[in-house]
């Protein structure tokens, strides 16, 4: 009875650990070949979008729906993610034996929606540093006197019962003004010919009772330059050393995305970034990298993968987000995903991969180049166009994108 006992507790120690063996190798990938009737290592795929249920195709062949795992063969595959409705996203992957690959695509409208936020014209346009607001200019030479002044737009989605609704900062004629937004965009300064107005943004504040801070201008301005090199410094402390001198001193414009894990700039003048700033995280992105930057190239820097991304090769003057846009006509900002940059040009705007890959062109007509900014959520983008009217002033327009 005990050699019983002890025969059945060697076959148990034997089938469980066979069992783990198994669970532990298609963990890793290991998948059972038809043909060989071996186990041979495979890489996954974990593959997601967003809206979900998309399907995916890979070289071509319908293989699943997203939000799933496929096991594949290690080598180099043409991934597409298609939803009826919206813009298919493509991607080439190189898949590695026993590391997981992840990649989520997120899709955008093929046919988009326009819906008007202003209607009395706009002069011009400025957004707050953080994006959550944006300022407008309503003229007499665009609307009637009752709707002139500066007005406010609060740039995200609001809970339900609080009004999106413009709303007026200050009232009167201010054609030919120009202003800034303090760092945490709660104050705007304004300056024309008459003199310098500092303006509460959470408040109306009637021509009558604005008071001229021409006499504190300077240092008004120097305590707001201090808080947002401040905001920065902090910021930098991120990167590694290395790179962070080459950002001091080699670029010329940078913005860090929502979630501060990836840095977008525009080299000044030629470096080389080192190999392994930081330890190399196992399934990583395998998209082509640029370690050599030069100078008015626009790349994207991955704090989490040590990655280095060209995204812009200089074609015409670029603002990168906070920068002012003089007659600049191309800007690029960081989408609220933090992993998708939105690139502003005449004539169309385009969504790319914080990588440099999958660049959609999500909207292509009659705008205000680069008046394309982002909003707080997802869903959305505005604009400032007149809608190829030539007669008529631009207007601010909300473009849906899911």
């Amino acid at each position: 009875m005990t050699r019983i006992r002890i025969l059945l507790f060697a076959i148990t120690v034997v089938v469980v650990f066979a069992l783990g063996t198994l669970i532990f190798l298609y963990a890793k990938g290991y998948r059972l070949d038809g043909d060989t009737k071996k186990f041979s290592p495979n890489g996954l795929l974990v593959i997601k979008s967003v809206p979900d249920g998309a399907q995916v195709f890979i070289n071509g062949d319908l293989k699943t729906a997203t939000n799933s795992t496929i096991p594949l063969v290690p080598d180099t595959y043409d991934v597409s993610v298609r939803k009826e409705g919206y813009l298919p996203w493509r991607k080439r992957l190189i898949i590695e034996k026993e590391v997981v690959t992840e990649a989520s695509a997120h899709l955008f409208k093929s046919a988009l929606s326009l819906s008007a936020v202003t209607y009395s014209g706009v002069e011009t346009i400025i957004p707050s540093y953080d994006l959550s607001k944006i300022s407008y200019l309503v003229s007499e030479r665009s609307a009637g006197e009752e709707n002139q002044g500066l007005w406010l737009i609060e740039n995200a989605n609001l809970p339900l019962g609080f009004s999106r609704d413009p709303r007026r900062i200050t009232d009167g004629n201010l054609a030919g003004s120009t202003w800034v937004w303090s760092p945490d965009g709660r104050q705007i300064l304004l300056t024309n010919l008459q003199g310098s107005y500092l303006f509460d943004t959470g408040t109306f504040t009637p021509q009558s009772q604005k008071v001229n801070v021409t006499a504190q201008k300077e240092e008004i301005l120097e305590n707001w330059e201090e808080e947002e090199n401040k905001r920065i410094t902090d910021q930098m402390k991120k990167l590694p050393e290395e790179l962070r001198n080459i950002i001091n001193t080699k670029t010329h414009a940078i913005s860090f995305s929502p979630d501060e894990e990836m840095i977008v700039y525009t080299a000044s003048s030629s470096a080389t970034i080192k190999e392994n700033l930081i330890k190399p995280l196992p399934g990583s992105s395998t998209q082509k990298e640029r370690r050599d930057i030069e100078p008015e190239k626009t790349y994207v820097y991955d704090l989490k993968e040590d990655k280095n991304y060209l995204i812009d090769e200089g074609d015409g003057e670029l603002i990168i987000e906070g920068g002012y846009l003089n007659k600049a006509v191309r800007r690029i900002s960081w989408y609220p995903s933090s992993r998708h940059l939105i690139l502003a040009e005449e004539g169309k705007i385009t969504i790319i991969d914080h990588d440099g890959t999958n660049r959609q062109t999500v909207y292509s007509g009659s705008y205000q180049s680069p008046h394309a900014y982002p909003t707080l959520s997802l869903d959305r983008l505005i604009i400032l166009t007149n809608l190829g009217a030539n007669n008529s002033p631009p207007n601010i327009y909300s473009l849906s994108l899911k």
